[in-house]
């Protein structure tokens, strides 16, 4: 085993290396949201999670909107502790068209 061989070792770990490097930064800019994007239109969902809070490693609130309406939900311990809060929805903003100048 000469001294190539080693050289050619050393460089395949190198690109090896090299490409779960560029592997893991792809993943963090074109994470879950990113693969989002090339994913169908679907049609619009009855249920949206809005967002989560991590109270303790136990317990998280759930905002979540389902039809018109959101429901604040305290998860915990692999159940349903209590629904706190059930509000209507707010309005939801359409993206107005461009206007042109006449």
């Amino acid at each position: 085993m000469g001294f190539l061989y080693y050289v050619q070792v050393f460089a395949a770990l190198a690109v090896t290396i090299g490409l779960v490097l560029l592997a893991g930064v792809a993943l963090r800019r074109f994470g879950p949201e990113g693969l989002a994007r090339f994913q169908r239109l679907k049609a619009e969902r009855r249920l949206v999670l809005v967002e989560t809070l991590v109270l303790d490693p136990a317990r998280r609130l759930v905002l979540i909107r389902l039809d018109d309406e959101e429901r604040l939900i305290l998860l915990g311990e692999g159940r349903t502790l209590e629904t706190l809060k059930k509000t209507p929805a707010p309005a939801r903003r359409k993206a107005a068209a461009p206007e042109t100048a006449a």
